[in-house]
C-alpha cells in the first residue's frame, strides 16, 4: 500500500512569521515522515499582486532558508518551486477553460483580496484558485492541508 500523498504551498510574499509556522509549517514536519510529502514555494501564486522581481527571488530563497531551518528534510518530502514546474501553469489554463464564471464569483480569496477595487484587480487574482485546483490535482493529492479561506 503507497502513502497518501501531501501537498502544500507557501507564498513568498514576505517574512514568514509566526501564524505561518503555526499555521503550516510545524504541520508539514509531521507529514514528511509518515507521508509522501511535496512542499512548494507558490511564487505564481504570489504574483496575482504586483511584486518587485528582486525581492520575489530573495522571499523564495527565505521561505526555502525558513523551510530547512524549521527541520524540512529533502531527503524525506520534496520542495520546490512552483514557477520551476511548467505544468502548473499548463494545468491551470486547462482547468481555466472549464471553469465557470459563477464558481470564481463565490470564491473569497478574490473578494477579500480586490476589496471595493475590484475593476483594477489582475485576473489572474480572480483565477487564483484554479491555480490552487491545478497544484493539488497535478500531485494527485490526497491531503491539502491549508487556512479555512481557501476551503
Amino acid at each position: 500500500m503507497s502513502k497518501e500523498i501531501v501537498f502544500s504551498g507557501v507564498q513568498p510574499t514576505g517574512e514568514i512569521h509566526l501564524g505561518n509556522y503555526l499555521g503550516a509549517i510545524k504541520q508539514f514536519l509531521g507529514f514528511q515522515d509518515k507521508s509522501d510529502s511535496i512542499f512548494c514555494i507558490v511564487d505564481q501564486h504570489a504574483i496575482t499582486i504586483f511584486q518587485d522581481p528582486n525581492e520575489l527571488r530573495r522571499n523564495v530563497l527565505s521561505v526555502l532558508a525558513i523551510f530547512i531551518a524549521s527541520g524540512l528534510d529533502p531527503q524525506k518530502c520534496t520542495i520546490f518551486n512552483q514557477a520551476s514546474v511548467k505544468e502548473h501553469s499548463v494545468l491551470s489554463w486547462y482547468l481555466s477553460c472549464t471553469a465557470r464564471v459563477g464558481w470564481l464569483n463565490r470564491m473569497t480569496q478574490f473578494k477579500d483580496k480586490a476589496g471595493k477595487n475590484r475593476d483594477n484587480a489582475s485576473l489572474g487574482l480572480y483565477a487564483y484558485p484554479v491555480l490552487m485546483a491545478a497544484d493539488i490535482l497535478l500531485y494527485h493529492a490526497d491531503k491539502v492541508p491549508v487556512g479555512d479561506d481557501q476551503k
